[in-house]
């Protein structure tokens, strides 16, 4: 008997040379694909005739046991991985509400975008992107399927912590709204998803399970809502930002926009080429924070290795004064770099 496998029977003598050197690469095997090489690879040396069946017929039934944890694996990283959505503007906010709280009505008032409504649950199948305009630069807005304590997706949690932001969207003609909105809350924090204020510090290094959130009470215009809003306040355990909107007659939207840049925490920074005007229409959206040296990564690799200074412009008074590499660049910065 050799290390690494058990036999319930006699191993034939034998057995030549080449069937003991590719077993004891089995020790090193670790998926199910390898195991089905080396195992099909143990049957082809093994000699065929009745003293080497159950030795055969052993290794037979290993491949299909490796075949069905192959297609287990398979289908678990399937449900696992789930849709993907590449991050495109300002920055990535995905919504999250439950049935008929109107977030594709949101997003289609504040992107412009058609996107379909119905007056029945579960009308978003999959997440969808679509940009929303914010003075000059856009931010990406995530609509996805329904969520509640009971009903979400797998793949939900981990669409969430790859966003840089969350917008909760709760429906103040449905009385249980606090209720469902902490159920939703509560199941994220058992995927190890925590929802924090928009103004919450999250210091370095940037952590994919802590998510700045902001809530948009909507349907503010029913009959009611003023009392249902006041109360949410009380009754949802989050301490989130509220807004009252209404996607249906606009109110509030203008304010929503804005804080949804803000909830994002960039800076638009402007570059521009010596003896040239800024190029203002086409700002760098850098995280708070940011750097000369951050700006000339985002603006090529090899800026950030040549960069020697830079110049700087804003509204606070700075005209063209030399920086180093670790200015800290505020929003709506004018850059010259020079390399």
């Amino acid at each position: 008997m050799r290390r690494g496998l058990c036999y319930n029977f006699r191993v034939p003598a034998n057995l030549p040379p080449e069937y003991h050197r590719i077993e004891a690469e089995l020790r090193e095997a670790r998926s199910p694909e390898e195991k089905i090489d080396i195992y099909e690879r143990l049957i082809r040396v093994i000699p065929h005739h009745k003293g080497t069946d159950k030795l055969i017929a052993m290794y037979r039934q290993k491949i299909a046991k490796a075949r069905e944890e192959g297609e287990r694996q398979a289908s678990t990283a399937k449900r696992a991985s789930g849709p993907k959505v590449e991050k495109s503007g300002a920055g990535q906010v995905v919504l999250a509400g439950p049935p008929n709280a109107g977030k594709s009505s949101l997003v289609r008032a504040l992107t412009g975008v058609e996107v379909e409504v119905a007056d029945y649950p579960f009308t978003t199948r999959s997440p969808a992107p679509f940009m929303m305009p914010f003075e000059n630069v856009k931010v990406q807005l995530v609509d996805t399927p329904p969520v509640t304590a009971e009903l979400m997706e797998t793949w939900f949690p981990e669409m969430v912590k790859m966003a840089d932001a969350v917008l909760l969207v709760a429906d103040l003609a449905d009385p249980d709204t606090a209720a469902t909105l902490d159920g939703v809350i509560g199941r994220l924090r058992e995927r190890k998803v925590e929802l924090l204020r928009a103004d919450a510090d999250i210091p370095p290094p940037w952590s994919p399970f802590r998510k700045r959130t902001l809530l948009a009470a909507n349907k503010i215009d029913v009959e009611g809502a003023a009392k249902a809003f006041d109360d949410l306040g009380v009754l949802l355990e989050g301490p989130f930002e509220r807004l009252a909107v209404s996607a249906v007659s606009g109110r509030g939207l203008e304010a929503l926009r804005r804080a949804l840049f803000g909830l994002l925490h960039v800076v638009r920074v402007y570059s521009k080429i010596p003896g040239k005007k800024a190029e203002k229409d086409s700002p760098f959206a850098l995280r708070t924070g940011s750097t000369v040296m951050d700006m000339a990564k985002a603006v090529h690799k090899d800026f950030s290795e040549k960069l020697q200074y830079a110049r700087v412009w804003n509204a606070s008074g700075l005209d063209g004064l030399r920086v180093n590499r670790d200015y800290v660049l505020a929003d709506e910065d004018v850059v010259e770099l020079h390399i």
